[in-house]
């Protein structure tokens, strides 16, 4: 998802998720980073917006590492929603093809890896826990003072700690002709409260069907899909700074107790407690890595 000159649109048709804010910039992703014919194993680079910034689909014959400071970045592959969040990265494997959006005011860091002298690999796009020390590598190998054998040493221990999260937040659609119409009424406006039986009644079909459908498209029943969609929505809304109390109203809950409940079943913590953790400042200085349109060649040595 390199950064690259944008298109301004101010309609409201997204890339399948939520609806596009008026003043997104949808920019059309190169397939091959500038920089990538240099025999460098690992490229970065870094790229902060101020407005809401949307990536069309596209694919890198690199592998992909993107992450984030001080929003939300959501990424659609396929059928499935990523939404990566602070402490978090995405690993998106060479070749598969992905749209995305960030927030606006995000700093956006991704890294490209070349897939021959990678020696990690990943089934699909998996969360990454962006530790401080993972961070502060990649910051550390972006530096162009270094010989061959200092980064040669740094890269290794990337790989040594470049690990899957525990959290793989990734919200399953459901690519079924009888109820995808539910779900994008609910990408659209996740506070719809409808229930089985009037969308069924709306649907002309029976509530068994569509929880059926559900279940055995998603893997999880209609209320644990909003559920978790609602989840996703409010990571973005709270790193935009909307309080807790605001972020249950606008997705329909009725008490704020318990969409705190909701989101702690989903994300492990509560709303309050991931809004300050989101708000640190970064564990690292990440300086180098933090200048707008900047690329550094990160490593040339072949292998670690």
């Amino acid at each position: 998802m390199s950064p690259r000159p944008p298109d301004v649109d101010a309609g409201v048709t997204g890339f399948g998720t939520w609806p596009r804010e008026p003043g997104t910039e949808t920019r059309r992703a190169s397939a091959v980073p500038a920089g990538a014919s240099a025999p460098f194993v690992i490229i970065s680079e870094s790229h902060v917006s101020g407005v809401p910034t949307e990536w069309e689909p596209h694919a890198h014959p690199l592998h992909e590492l993107v992450w984030v400071r001080g929003g939300t970045l959501m990424s659609r592959v396929a059928d499935r929603v990523f939404t990566v969040s602070e402490g978090q990265g995405l690993w998106m494997p060479a070749g598969v093809v992905h749209g995305g959006r960030l927030t606006a005011g995000v700093a956006f860091h991704d890294a490209f890896f070349a897939p021959e002298r990678t020696p990690v690999a990943f089934d699909g796009p998996t969360a990454i826990d962006m530790t401080p020390l993972l961070e502060s590598l990649l910051t550390h190998l972006a530096r162009t003072d270094l010989d061959a054998a200092a980064r040669a040493r740094a890269e290794s221990v990337v790989f040594d700690v470049l690990l899957p999260s525990e959290r793989q937040l990734a919200l399953q659609l459901p690519g079924d002709a009888r109820i995808d119409v539910i779900a994008e009424a609910l990408l659209e406006d996740p506070s719809d409260a409808r229930s089985l039986e009037e969308w069924a009644r709306a649907l002309g079909t029976s509530d068994r069907t569509i929880a059926r459908a559900f279940r055995r498209s998603t893997g999880l029943s209609f209320a644990q899909w909003r559920q978790a969609l609602r989840v996703h929505r409010a990571l973005t809304l709270l790193a935009e700074g909307f309080d807790v109390q605001t972020v249950a109203l606008l997705l329909g809950y009725a008490q704020t107790s318990t969409f705190i409940a909701a989101f702690r079943r989903v994300m492990g913590t509560t709303p309050g407690t991931f809004s300050r953790t989101s708000a640190e400042p970064p564990a690292v200085d990440a300086a180098p890595l933090g200048v707008p349109g900047v690329r550094n060649a990160v490593s040339a040595v072949s292998n670690s």
